[in-house]
């Protein structure tokens, strides 16, 4: 599965902590995320992650790009929660795209977790049928 990982600034850390909890299970999938979460993960876990431009330079807009093109299978976005720090426009299309395009997306980290439970459990496999660039249909083109 791809998975696309942003993390607000006073958010890095829990999404860090998050992932390195989670470490076992994110490691048996694609990560990309904005540059400096994913640099912190990075360095906390040991993860590979493909690390995208910054979230103010353009990040976000790269993976809502991935989005559009049903390309990425589960978003994490972990946003910080005074609105008033909010940058607006990038996230909200980002959440907009998530729901246009049927992708499951945590805003926090109850529901990061609820999501990353059930990708272990199998509960999100119908995404392989669904993601033009998974493994399934590159397999499926090849035959």
């Amino acid at each position: 599965m791809e998975i696309a990982i942003i993390a607000d600034d006073p958010k890095k850390e829990l999404m860090t902590q998050f992932c390195i909890a989670y470490c076992g299970i994110l490691s048996k999938h694609n990560i990309c995320s904005t540059n400096i979460t994913g640099k912190y993960i990075e360095d906390a876990t040991g993860l590979k992650i493909e690390k995208l431009l910054p979230g103010t330079h353009g990040g976000v807009q790269q993976i809502c790009s991935r989005v559009s093109y049903n390309e990425i299978d589960l978003v994490l976005f972990f946003r910080n929660s005074d609105p008033n720090a909010r940058e607006g426009y990038e996230e909200e299309s980002l959440l907009r795209m998530c729901d246009t395009q049927n992708i499951p997306v945590a805003t926090n980290i109850a529901t990061a977790e609820v999501l990353v439970c059930a990708l272990d459990r199998g509960d999100l496999d119908w995404r392989e049928i669904v993601n033009p660039a998974s493994e399934y249909n590159r397999k499926k083109r090849e035959n």
